[in-house]
C-alpha cells in the first residue's frame, strides 16, 4: 500500500476503530493502536512507512508531540497541586534521576548495551506521559490526590525527560571533541533558558490577546494551534530541541493566567491530540521489523520486571519521603508508570541520527522502547485497578447527579435518588433553598453552579450526570453547556420551563440544552404544582406477576415516569420519545398524583374543553 492518501485514510479508520473498541471493552486504547501498527507493519507488511512518508515523517512526529504536550499542559492548574507540589517536584527530579541511572546500569549489564546507549535508553524510558496516564486514570479512578500527582508528573516529566535524552545525545555526539561534559552542561542550560523564555513570553502575549478578545471566537482555536507550532519551531531554531519545553511552559502559563478562557481551545486540542496520538502510535509501531520483534528474549523481560517491581517503587517511595500521602496512596502511585508516545517518538528520532553517526546498537533503541511501552501498559492495566480498589483509594463509579437548583422540585428528586443509593449535589444561589436542603441531609453547593468557585470547590466524586431543575431556562442552558463535555452529551438532562413550553421563540436551541427530562408535557411549574397538591415520588418494583404494562394500567396518567432501576442498581432516565421499557426485576420511580386530585384536575380539564366547544 503506497498511496499516501489511502494510507492516511486507513490509519484514520483504524485509529477510530481502536479508540471506539477500547471505550467499549474498557482497555487503554494504546494497546489496540500498537497491535494494529504491528499488524499492518512487521506482521503483514501492508505499509512501508519510511518509503511512503520519506523525510516528512519526523517533522510530522515532532510537531505532533509538541501539540500533545501543549494540550496536556493546558490542564495543569497550580491550585490542584499546591498540597502535593513537593511530591511532584521530587518525582520529576529525584524520581527521574533514580529511574534513569538504575535503568542504565541494569541495561548495560543485563542487555550488554554500551554505556552510551544504556544511558540514552535509561533517559528514554524514564518518562511516563499523559497520553497513557490520563486514559488509564479515567478507568482506574483513584482519589483526587493520586490523580493530580500522576497527571502532573506525566505531563511535566515528558519535556524534562526529552531534555535529558537530548543532553545524553549531545554528550554522545560531542564525546569525540574532548570536552563532552562542558558541552553537555552548556547545551542543557541553553535548552532550559531558550525554551523557558520562549514559552513564558508566548504564553503571556497570547493570553493577553485571548483575554482582550482580539480574535473572533471561530478563530481562537485555529490561531492558538498556529501560535503553538510557531513557538515550537522558533525555539528549536534558537536552540535545537528546546521546542518541547517551550510549548509545555506556554500551556502551563495559559492554564494559570487570570481571566483567560481556554475551554474551547482545550476541547479542540483534545480532539486533535486524540487523532495525532492514534496516528503516531500506529505509524511508529508499523516501522518496526520482524527482526526487531524476534530480538526480544529473557533479558528484556527481566529488565521490564526490574523496572516495574524495583525501580518505580523505589523512586516513588524516596520522592514521597515525609510527604502527606499515606502508604496506600504511595503504593498506587508506584504501581502506575506506563510509558507513552514521547518515549516512542524521541526514540525513533535519536535512533536514526545515532545510526547515521556509526553507533550500531542505536538500532536497538526503538524495539526496546516499544517493548517497554507495551509491557508497562499491559501490566499496569492489569494490576493498578485491583490494587486501588483493594486499598480503598479509588473513587466510586460516577453514577450520581449534580442537580441545578435546590427548590422543592430538585429536593424531591434528590431525596428519591439518595434513597435509591445515588449520590446527589444540589447547587443553588438561593440561601433559603440551600438551608432547606441541608436540613433534609442533602449535599449542597451554595452559589452559581457555573461559577469559578463551583469549578474549584464542588466535590464531583461519584457524580456523572446533570439534571438542570431550576425554573430559569437560561441558567439551565448555561449549566448544560458547562457540564456536558465533562459528563457527556447523553448524560445531561433538563426540565422544561413554562416559557419554553409556550412558544418555540422562547425554547432553548436543541444544541444548547440537555435532553428533556421525563416527558414532553412536564414543566417545572407543573412538577412544583403537583408536589404542592400531595404528589409523591414512589419507587415500585415490577415482576412477572406485575409487569410494566400492568403498572401503566394501574396508574395510568397519574404516574409521571422519571427513572428506572435495573437489578444491578443502574439508573435509567425516561426522556420524551424514549424506548425505555422496564423488565421484570426492575424498579420504576415516578411522580404519583393523589387519585382525588387527579380526578379533580381531569374534571376541570373536561369542563374547560366543553366550554371552549
Amino acid at each position: 500500500m503506497h498511496n499516501i492518501s489511502l494510507v492516511l485514510v486507513c490509519v484514520g479508520i483504524i485509529s477510530l476503530t481502536c479508540q471506539w473498541l477500547a471505550w467499549r471493552i474498557k482497555l487503554p486504547a494504546i494497546l489496540l493502536l500498537l497491535v494494529s501498527g504491528l499488524t499492518i507493519g512487521p506482521v503483514f507488511h501492508l505499509i512501508d512507512v519510511d518509503h511512503i512518508f520519506g523525510n516528512l515523517l519526523f517533522p510530522f512526529v515532532s510537531l505532533s508531540v509538541a501539540i500533545i504536550l501543549f494540550e496536556g499542559s493546558l490542564t495543569l492548574k497550580w491550585q490542584e497541586i499546591r498540597e502535593h507540589g513537593r511530591v511532584v517536584r521530587n518525582l520529576v527530579t529525584i524520581g527521574l534521576i533514580i529511574t534513569w541511572t538504575m535503568t542504565a546500569i541494569i541495561c548495560h549489564f543485563l542487555l550488554q548495551l554500551d554505556w552510551q546507549i544504556a544511558w540514552l535508553f535509561g533517559a528514554l524510558v524514564s518518562v511516563t506521559g499523559p497520553t497513557v496516564i490520563i486514559p488509564m486514570l479515567r478507568s482506574i479512578r483513584p482519589n483526587a490526590s493520586i490523580a493530580n500527582i500522576l497527571r502532573w508528573e506525566g505531563i511535566l516529566i515528558d519535556p524534562l525527560g526529552a531534555l535529558l535524552v537530548v543532553l545524553v545525545y549531545e554528550f554522545i555526539i560531542a564525546s569525540s571533541g574532548g570536552y563532552p561534559m562542558t558541552h553537555s552542561i552548556l547545551v542543557f542550560f541553553k535548552l532550559l533558558g531558550v525554551g523557558g523564555i520562549a514559552g513564558a513570553l508566548g504564553g503571556f502575549l497570547w493570553g493577553l490577546l485571548l483575554r482582550n478578545h482580539t480574535l473572533p471566537e471561530h478563530l481562537r482555536s485555529f490561531a492558538t494551534l498556529i501560535m503553538v507550532l510557531s513557538i515550537f519551531v522558533m525555539a528549536n531554531q534558537l536552540q535545537e530541541e528546546s521546542g518541547l519545553f517551550a510549548v509545555t511552559v506556554m500551556g502551563i502559563w495559559l492554564a494559570n493566567m487570570d481571566h483567560v478562557d481556554i475551554q474551547d481551545i482545550l476541547h479542540f486540542k483534545e480532539t486533535l491530540s486524540a487523532l495525532l496520538i492514534s496516528a503516531l502510535f500506529i505509524l511508529l509501531a508499523a516501522r518496526l521489523t520482524q527482526d526487531n520483534l524476534s530480538s526480544i528474549a529473557w533479558p528484556e523481560y527481566a529488565m521490564l520486571g526490574i523496572l516495574i517491581v524495583l525501580i518505580r517503587p523505589l523512586s516513588v517511595f524516596l520522592s514521597c519521603y515525609k510527604a502527606s500521602l499515606n502508604w496506600k496512596e504511595q503504593l498506587v502511585i508506584a504501581s502506575l508508570a506506563p510509558r507513552g508516545i514521547v518515549a516512542a517518538a524521541v526514540a525513533a528520532l535519536v535512533s536514526i541520527r545515532l545510526s547515521e553517526a556509526g553507533l550500531e546498537q542505536a538500532q536497538q533503541l526503538v524495539p526496546l522502547t516499544f517493548f517497554v511501552i507495551i509491557g508497562t501498559v499491559i501490566i499496569y492495566s492489569i494490576i493498578t485497578t485491583p490494587i486501588a480498589r483493594l486499598l480503598n483509594v479509588s473513587e466510586p463509579e460516577p453514577r450520581g447527579f449534580l442537580i441545578v437548583g435546590a427548590n422543592p422540585v430538585a429536593r424531591s428528586i434528590a431525596n428519591a435518588l439518595s434513597e435509591a443509593g445515588f449520590r446527589t449535589i444540589l447547587a443553588d444561589s438561593n440561601r433559603d433553598h440551600i438551608k432547606a436542603a441541608r436540613l433534609e441531609g442533602r449535599s449542597v453547593f451554595y452559589g452559581n453552579p457555573v461559577s469559578e468557585e463551583a469549578e474549584q470547590e464542588m466535590d464531583l466524586v461519584g457524580i456523572g450526570r446533570l439534571l438542570a431543575a431550576s425554573p430559569y431556562s437560561d441558567l439551565n442552558a448555561l449549566a448544560v453547556l458547562r457540564y456536558r463535555h465533562e459528563f457527556g452529551r447523553d448524560r445531561v438532562y433538563t426540565i422544561q420551563t413554562d416559557n419554553e413550553k409556550a412558544s418555540s421563540r422562547h425554547k432553548t436551541a436543541t444544541k444548547l440544552r440537555g435532553n428533556f427530562f421525563s416527558n414532553s408535557d412536564l414543566t417545572y411549574k407543573k412538577f412544583a404544582s403537583l408536589l404542592s397538591k400531595g404528589a409523591e415520588i414512589k419507587c415500585t418494583r415490577v415482576s412477572d406477576d406485575f409487569n410494566f404494562n400492568d403498572y401503566l394500567e394501574q396508574y395510568g396518567k397519574r404516574a409521571i415516569l422519571l427513572f428506572a432501576l435495573t437489578p444491578e442498581n443502574r439508573l435509567r432516565v425516561f426522556v420524551p420519545g424514549g424506548t425505555l421499557h422496564p423488565k421484570p426485576g426492575w424498579a420504576v420511580m415516578a411522580l404519583i398524583q393523589r387519585e382525588t386530585e387527579f380526578l379533580n384536575s381531569e374534571t376541570k380539564e373536561s369542563l374547560q374543553t366543553a366550554d371552549n366547544e
